[in-house]
């Protein structure tokens, strides 16, 4: 894993642009592993894969995610294409899981609505340990039914997969952010409160398109402030309570731990009801690991159904991070499980063949290639990470065997070649 400023590189030399992390062997066996561990979670869960644009209509996340909201006035990668349309590079999921929902009337063929999506995302901020321009998630949403219980699914399966991955000193927080009932009298009182404050000019402009977004505000003067601002969670309209106890109380039934942040915002302006929040001491500043939230209304809001929604997005980058801090490794860094040792053209014939058995039955396999000598070959098989090695010579394939090399206790075994195929996968099982 690489994250190199662009810079001024040398006469015919490129380096990847500046806040954006590569994944590169080994590690990138590492970063691999924790995004199949994330899916599968979703995966079991019957979260079918959704596979979105890279980019969208900008106008999709300037309503879907909110015009008063940093993504949107600060970090979008936005541009006019050749065919004069402005398009932004995607800074969140959920705008365009919604979009793709309403365009392809996936909430007519059975609610709720389940898929999950990974891949990059994209926001000009100020390059820091856990924070990108170009970085990874993982997201599942859940579309078309209004019920605690779909809420405290979708966070046990983000719980699942970071436990899967051997997490344990994350801290799940989780809030309420009201319904349409409550919520616009408590805009109101809140903004009471916070026009009394000395504000700046920009966050007083917050204040009146979307009061709770100061809430959330990072700047240590401006949390002081608002120390004392109410809090919605008092304020809570009895529906909206009610599905705050209910989400808890599955929590508590499936053993999830959590703690009520009424505090917790997040950054978009989408969510209403439940939101949540994993964070990792770990990973200093940006200890975010994984959040998300209900959100009604934004369905409606985009052309489509009123139809309610609940999902996360889970930053693969920072639990990579995460897993480092704790010292967790659940990932082999083998590339293979066998590799090849040709020691002659005709050897190299026979292994090449042998290779592509294997790789039938379901066995990584690498072999030598140009000729090596014996030690070079041998060297290249310990940093293959393989668990075996093949060595074959001429002789070797006069007499029909196959030298098989256990690569951790150094022991070698003579095998006949017809059966090494089957030999290899019986100690492989």
């Amino acid at each position: 894993m690489t994250g190199r400023d662009s810079g001024a590189p040398g006469a015919g030399r490129f380096a990847a642009p500046k806040g954006v992390l590569e994944y590169v062997p080994p590690e990138s066996i590492a970063f691999e592993h924790v995004m199949r561990t994330l899916i599968a979670a979703a995966d079991r869960a019957g979260y079918a894969l959704i596979e979105l644009p890279v980019f969208e209509d900008t106008q999709l996340f300037a309503r879907g995610v909110g015009e008063s909201t940093d993504v949107v006035t600060k970090e979008m990668y936005t541009f006019t294409d050749r065919g004069d349309r402005s398009v932004t590079l995607r800074p969140e999921g959920t705008a365009g899981v919604v979009r793709a929902v309403i365009e392809h009337g996936l909430d007519k063929a059975g609610l709720p609505v389940k898929v999950r999506y990974a891949g990059p995302l994209f926001r000009y901020e100020r390059p820091q340990a856990g924070r990108y321009r170009q970085f990874y998630t993982v997201g599942a949403e859940a579309i078309g039914v209004d019920d605690p219980a779909l809420d405290a699914e979708v966070i046990a399966m983000a719980d699942e997969g970071f436990r899967a991955l051997g997490l344990r000193d994350y801290t799940l927080e989780i809030n309420s952010l009201g319904d349409a009932e409550c919520r616009p009298a408590y805009r109101e009182l809140l903004q009471d409160f916070l026009r009394k404050l000395p504000l700046d000019e920009a966050t007083q402009e917050r204040v009146a398109v979307n009061p709770l977004r100061v809430l959330d505000d990072k700047r240590p003067e401006v949390r002081r402030m608002v120390a004392d601002a109410p809090l919605l969670i008092d304020h809570l309209s009895t529906a909206a309570k009610e599905h705050h106890t209910a989400v808890k109380q599955h929590l508590d039934d499936l053993g999830i731990r959590y703690v009520e942040n009424p505090r917790l915002v997040r950054g978009l302006d989408y969510y209403t009801k439940t939101t949540f929040e994993f964070v990792h001491p770990g990973l200093g500043a940006q200890s975010a690991i994984g959040g998300g939230g209900h959100y009604d209304g934004l369905m409606s809001l985009l052309g489509g159904a009123d139809l309610a929604g609940i999902g996360y997005g889970i930053g693969v980058d920072r639990v990579l991070l995460a897993c480092r801090a704790e010292g967790v490794e659940p990932w082999s860094t083998a590339r293979v499980e066998v590799f090849g040792v040709p020691l002659g053209d005709g050897a190299r014939r026979k292994l090449v063949q042998l290779a592509a058995a294997l790789r039938k039955a379901g066995v990584r396999v690498d072999m030598a290639y140009g000729g090596r000598s014996m030690k070079a070959g041998m060297k290249a098989a310990d940093r293959s990470g393989a668990r075996y090695a093949l060595v074959l010579g001429d002789r070797d394939l006069d007499a029909g065997t196959v030298g098989l090399k256990d690569l951790s206790s150094g022991d070698q075994d003579t095998v006949a070649l017809d059966s090494v195929v089957d030999e290899i996968v019986n100690r492989l099982a």
